[in-house]
């Protein structure tokens, strides 16, 4: 659906479009890169480098380098692990190793060793593997066969080295509200209560509004995919495993449809909902933001911690919530995140490192660290609770009813493929900076920063289904006038028709003048809540690589507006900020109150795959 002309607001743009595209036409050239950033965990997802050291020491002199790719959610606990490692004296054949742990989300690393590990562009390549869950590993098996590229996993299945359920984290008396503890509680129940136009008064809780689900994208999500699978098993109504046939019945179908209706957004990572949830808290307001988040039982000891993003640097750093979450394990089953560790037969690595590999697996084995890992909230390999666990009057050690086992390499392909069908549509507004300083380099090759942008602006598209709807802007000051700040480039419409016009006009930017920030963010949030649809993920993605410029310097004003729509469910405000000068702070402002993310690409050449994640929250 295109916008009537002038709905935007009060500042002047109708006569913008053909003046933007007389000056801009034809100026700058599109090339392409590559892109970095972290994605496919539940917990801290940022954006920056595909591969993040997490606090490591100076290299160990003498001693043979080990370079792990951990999931996001434990790396920094691995890290530690490894300097007692270090301090423990063991060797192989004599000789030491010095185990480097980096963050690499369990997607980003699966599709950086299915097109084979570039160091320059993915970080160091890895001697050994361990994602959230052996769904990844099968996936990359699944994928390095249909790329006809060979193995680089093991013959034999590897081992498990932690581990953590998925759950549904309610806040408790929502949760209480449905009979917990003492009820079984479901994906069935998370069914119903979509399906209700009552919401929570169906439950005597009329003040609860609608029930909202916070669940990750399962194409690049652990968690997502999780639950995703979690509500497929349960619309068959059995506990087996589930098969491509059954994906194929039209009831099992609309089962997972009605189930994400009920989506506040999607993303790459639980840390956006619960991170947005702990401010809710913070302003008494917790009831208010979403009814349950499908994360992994370590997240609800982190958040009930204070600690959202379960990294022990940042525990005691926020005090714990008002308003705590419980962990409802579903009574259909769920899965676990095993946390497979994959030393790999990759041409980088050699057997030294891969003897190294396996004697750190085996140190992480041993009694000692399991004890180090339920003590940071997780379960042991073999399912076993730790005392946070059993102590916790927000858990149940036992909560695990049906374990459900992953399915096969086909049919997680086809359960990713049938959601990307059925999932909630979105609506989206794109508002590009094209302010002077776009015209800057980005440090990648002789290419500007608003080069790399448009490519990715361009190639994230892909990521949208044709019914979903999208528009662009662009907003510099001075367009022509200094009342005149967004060119309405491409109408919200479905990609359908808008597709090939946005294509277009992203590739026609160009720099201009200076950055008003504040003033074309309310613009754009204003002309989506005018058009909002109740049906859809509303969504307005700003991406600025400045700080604001501009007489409007209302930064409480618009944070005020951005809060007060967002508790009226109103259109949520993703932001890039870009570039070294890009103002993130600010932008995290800004989209906490509208109860989204922002996102960091102040390393120009991460923009390709910051723009896909920003994405992958529709």
């Amino acid at each position: 659906m295109s916008y009537p002309p002038g709905q935007a607001g009060p500042r002047k743009r109708s006569n913008v479009v053909p003046i933007v595209a007389a000056v801009i036409a034809g100026v700058l050239l599109i090339v392409g890169i590559r892109w970095f950033t972290t994605r496919g965990d539940d917990s801290t997802s940022g954006s920056g480098p595909t591969t993040t050291a997490t606090g490591a020491p100076p290299p160990r002199d003498g001693c043979t380098r080990v370079t792990v790719a951990a999931s996001s959610e434990k790396a920094a606990l691995l890290q530690q692990m490894a300097q007692t490692y270090h301090s423990s004296g063991r060797t192989v054949d004599g000789k030491c190793f010095d185990v480097q742990v980096n963050s690499v989300a369990s997607g980003t690393a699966e599709a950086n060793l299915a097109q084979g590990w570039d160091e320059a562009l993915d970080g160091p390549a890895p001697d050994a593997w361990t994602p959230a869950a052996s769904t990844w590993v099968s996936l990359l098996a699944s994928d390095l066969t249909a790329k006809d590229r060979p193995t680089i996993l093991p013959a034999e299945a590897a081992k498990s080295i932690v581990s953590t359920p998925l759950v549904l984290a309610m806040p408790e008396p929502m949760a209480r509200a449905l009979g917990w503890p003492d009820a079984q509680i479901g994906w069935s129940d998370v069914l119903a209560l979509a399906k209700d136009p009552q919401g929570w008064a169906a439950k005597g809780h009329p003040e609860w509004g609608r029930f909202t689900l916070g669940k990750t994208n399962p194409t690049v999500s652990t968690s997502g995919l999780a639950a995703t699978i979690g509500t497929l098993v349960a619309a068959t109504g059995t506990s087996s495993d589930l098969t491509e046939a059954a994906l194929q019945r039209p009831e099992v179908q609309q089962y997972l449809k009605d189930v994400e209706t009920a989506v506040i957004h999607y993303g790459d990572t639980t840390l956006t909902y619960l991170t947005n949830l702990q401010h809710a808290d913070d302003s008494g307001a917790a009831l208010g933001y979403v009814s349950a988040v499908a994360v992994e039982e370590k997240s609800v000891l982190d958040y009930n911690a204070g600690n959202p993003s379960g990294n022990p640097a940042t525990l005691g750093d926020h005090a714990p919530p008002k308003v705590p979450l419980v962990a409802v394990y579903p009574k259909e089953g769920t899965l676990y995140s095993d946390s497979p560790f994959v030393i790999l037969d990759a041409p980088w690595s050699t057997a030294d490192k891969q003897a190294g590999a396996q004697d750190f697996m085996e140190f992480l084995l041993l009694p000692e660290q399991q004890k180090v890992f339920t003590e940071a909230n997780f379960r042991t390999a073999d399912h076993q609770p730790g005392e946070p666990i059993t102590s916790s009057p927000y858990l149940i050690a036992d909560g695990v009813t049906i374990a459900l086992n992953p399915p096969g390499p086909s049919v997680l392909r086809d359960v990713r493929a049938l959601w990307t069908q059925v999932r909630k549509p979105a609506r989206v507004l794109v508002v590009m900076d094209v302010s002077g300083s776009m015209a800057s380099e980005s440090g990648y090759g002789s290419e500007s920063k608003l080069d790399l942008a448009k490519k990715a602006a361009t190639s994230a598209l892909g990521q949208l289904t044709d019914t979903d709807q999208m528009g662009l802007w662009a907003f510099t000051t001075d367009l022509p006038t200094p009342d005149t700040i967004t060119a309405d480039l491409v109408g919200v419409g479905p990609l359908a028709q808008t597709r090939q016009p946005i294509i277009d006009a992203i590739s026609s930017l160009t720099p201009l003048n200076g950055t008003p920030l504040y003033a074309a963010t309310r613009e754009a949030a204003k002309a989506m809540n005018a058009q909002k649809d109740p049906n859809s993920i509303n969504a307005v993605v700003v991406l600025t690589d400045g700080r604001n410029e501009y007489t409007d310097n209302d930064l409480d004003g618009l944070l005020r507006e951005l809060n007060a729509s967002a508790e009226e469910d109103g259109v949520r405000v993703f932001t890039i900020a870009y570039g070294p000068d890009a103002d993130l702070a600010t932008l995290q402002e800004i989209s906490e109150a509208s109860r989204a993310a922002a996102y960091d690409a102040r390393n120009p050449t991460s923009i390709d795959k910051v723009f896909s994640d920003v994405l992958s929250n529709f």
